[in-house]
Formats: structure tokens, C-alpha cells, sequence
């Protein structure tokens, strides 16, 4: 049975594609998204809702209702510098792309935001719709905290839905740990150039890189346990412009992402060790900069299970199983300052084997899911404010 939150999310079902399409056809990534944040502001003001703009980091914070309880739900809103190939009619054609689905979010946490404005009145409180930039590069979130999103009125309780293209319709994926922890890393190396013909002259830093990588691969293959679940990958090398001459510098760029946090410690400590020790013994220079650093995601057990009977309520056909996935999420910074809840929300294309995984140019995603996805988060919000 369907919830009356619900049937009034289904009404909204041709509106809410139309934002999300229109959205998808201006993707901008980063900490500077002008054109989303004037789209989504102005739709605000069409419905009469204060907010804030952080003009610094592209976030927005819409308020509804009164009262010191807050309760936040967030929707990301950047994309990736990605070409789009997914043969949508609605495609965008700048360079980047909502492969990740995160206009999907925008038009869900819009179409919250107009169901819940019709039930103000119902309200004993403040709920905080907060629209984040940056999620992809692991910045919004921490923008967002710095600007004090988190406060006037202090947020006591945070809920996040991200869409999942591998899911199919009607599913949502919950767990206690949904995320991992990614500490993002870049290693410069710098050496000595010489011409090829004499190597014994210089110092060669691709040759120090590929120990070092090497060394990365070896230190999971015999410093982790086979029961701990750590992943680490080095995604980009770069060095040389010829052949025939040893280059003065290579840059090397990986992540890690780890559950538990002692673990994550000690593995960042390694990185460090065995970097600076594969390059000395090779006489380069190297320096470690950190491109992120964002915690595992640890979900709140009683703000989990009550969320889990909110999305009953809404309607009693979706069915909710385990998430438990290496990818990252900067939701991750709000979970650990407030009891936080997250869900996958299934977004899969009707044919399964047209069902591509997120970040690939040619990602589709199923529509019907918006309604779904605005009804649970103005569900959760008119319960916990309602009481």
C-alpha cells in the first residue's frame, strides 16, 4: 500500500523529469556550479522557500518550518568531467556529464522540498535541504561544514539517498557501513634529466615509480589480512615527453579506501614509509600531497532502522537489503558529526543488461525512481518533525 506522501510524489512524477533533465543538460563540476545553483534557487523562490547561497562553494541551504529541531537531507548536485555517450536525447554536449546521477538527486530533493512546503503546517520544527556541491572530488561537504551549514538551527539528525544505476526499481540498499574511507594521494618524484645514451649521469624517477608502485601492491598482498577489506589502486602515472631523454620529474596519483579506521591509519603511515624509503635508496626526491581524506561512512543503528520503517510506510512494496560497497561518499563528514542515515536507492533501466555501473559515459537512469526518492525523504521528514 502506498503512503498518501506517495500518491502526491506520483503527481509530480512529469515535473520532476522535466527538472532532471534539464538539469542533466548543464553538468558542472566542482566547487563552482553557477548555473545549477541559479536553476535550483530559482525554483525555491517559486515556492516560497528561504535560503542560503555560499557563493564560495556553490552549497545551498533551504529551510521549511520553525522550531531549534533540525533535520537535514542533502542531494549532491556536481558532476564529472566526462563525455556523455549515452545516446539520451537529452544528453548534455559540454565535456561533462551526471554520470553519477546526481541530477537525479537535485530533482528528488526539489520535489521534496515542494511536497513538504504543502505540509508545513504540520511541521514542529526546522528541516534543512542542503543542495552539495563537490561531492565527486570529496570537497562539498566539508565546504558546506566550514560555512556552518551544520548550525542556525543546529542539525540534530541527517538523511542521504544516492541513486544506484545497478539496482533495479523499488530497491534501496542500506548498511551500518555503506562506504568506504578514501584517502587520495599524489607522490612527485624529481630526479636528475639526462640524454638517454647516458643513463649513469642522471637519476631516473620513472624507475623509482615503478618500485614504489610495485611496493604499494606488495604492502596489500602481505601487510593486510585477507579478511580486511582494503583496496588500493594506482589510477595515474605521468612522465617523460621522449624517448631518448630520462625526464627530471614523474608524478604518480592512487587511492585507498578502508573500512576500519586502524587500519586506514596504519596503511597511510606505510604509504609514507615506503615511499620516502624506495626513494632515497634511489636518490629522488620525493614529496606526498594529499588530494582527499574523507572518513568511512558510519551509519547511526537507530536512525537506520527508523528510516527503514519510514520507507515501509511509504510504501509497503519497496524492498530494502544490504549496501556495503569500496566507493566513497563525503556524506561521510556529516555522519561523523550527527546520527546519520544512507541509502542506495535502486535507479536501474527496465532491461538488465542495459544496466551500466556509475561513472561510465553511456550510464542511464530509470526516471520512475524520482517520485520514490522525493516521497522518502518528505516522509522521513514529516515523521520526524511531526512527533
Amino acid at each position: 500500500m502506498k503512503s498518501q506522501i506517495m500518491l502526491e510524489a506520483e503527481q509530480l512524477q512529469e515535473e520532476l523529469t522535466a527538472w532532471r533533465r534539464e538539469l542533466h543538460q548543464i553538468p558542472e563540476i566542482g566547487l563552482s556550479l553557477p548555473r545549477t545553483v541559479a536553476f535550483v534557487t530559482k525554483k525555491l523562490d517559486e515556492m516560497n522557500i528561504a535560503y542560503t547561497v555560499y557563493e564560495e562553494s556553490s552549497n545551498i541551504a533551504a529551510c521549511i518550518g520553525r522550531g531549534d529541531t533540525c533535520y537535514m537531507i542533502r542531494g549532491d548536485m556536481d558532476a564529472l568531467p566526462i563525455e556523455e555517450k549515452s545516446c539520451e536525447p537529452f544528453a548534455s554536449t559540454n565535456g561533462c556529464m551526471h554520470a553519477c546521477g546526481h541530477d537525479m538527486h537535485t530533482a528528488m530533493l526539489l520535489g521534496a522540498a515542494k511536497l513538504i512546503k504543502a505540509h508545513e503546517s504540520e511541521l514542529h520544527g526546522t528541516v534543512k535541504l542542503v543542495f552539495q556541491s563537490a561531492e565527486e572530488i570529496f570537497a562539498g561537504a566539508e565546504a558546506a561544514i566550514r560555512s556552518g551549514v551544520m548550525d542556525n538551527p543546529h542539525v540534530d539528525a541527517a538523511l542521504a539517498l544516492h541513486v544506484f544505476s545497478q539496482k533495479p526499481l523499488g530497491t534501496l540498499g542500506g548498511h551500518l557501513a555503506p562506504c568506504a574511507g578514501v584517502y587520495g594521494f599524489r607522490i612527485k618524484l624529481t630526479g636528475k634529466g639526462v640524454h638517454g645514451s647516458t643513463p649513469e649521469d642522471g637519476v631516473d624517477p620513472i624507475n623509482t615509480a615503478i618500485h614504489i608502485h610495485l611496493g604499494l601492491q606488495e604492502l596489500i598482498a602481505r601487510e593486510i589480512s585477507g579478511f580486511d577489506e582494503v583496496a588500493l589502486t594506482i589510477g595515474k602515472f605521468h612522465a617523460g615527453s621522449a624517448a631518448n631523454i630520462i625526464p627530471e620529474t614523474a608524478e604518480m596519483e592512487g587511492t585507498l579506501r578502508v573500512f576500519n579506521p586502524d587500519i586506514r591509519k596504519r596503511i597511510i603511515q606505510r604509504i609514507h614509509e615506503i615511499t620516502q624509503g624506495i626513494a632515497e635508496t634511489y636518490r629522488t626526491k620525493a614529496e606526498i600531497e594529499v588530494l582527499s581524506d574523507v572518513p568511512p561512512m558510519v551509519c547511526d543503528e537507530k536512525e537506520l532502522a527508523w528510516c527503514r520503517e519510514v520507507i515501509h510506510e511509504v510504501d509497503d512494496s519497496l524492498t530494502i537489503d544490504t549496501f556495503h560497497a569500496m566507493g566513497s561518499e563525503d556524506f561521510a563528514c556529516y555522519s561523523e558529526l550527527v546520527p546519520a542515515a544512507f541509502f542506495m536507492i535502486g535507479a536501474g533501466v527496465d532491461d538488465p543488461e542495459e544496466r551500466l555501473p556509475q561513472h561510465n559515459p553511456k550510464i542511464r537512469f530509470n526516471e520512475n525512481v524520482l517520485p520514490i526518492g522525493a516521497a522518502v525523504y518528505a516522509a522521513a521528514v514529516l515523521k520526524r518533525l511531526g512527533e
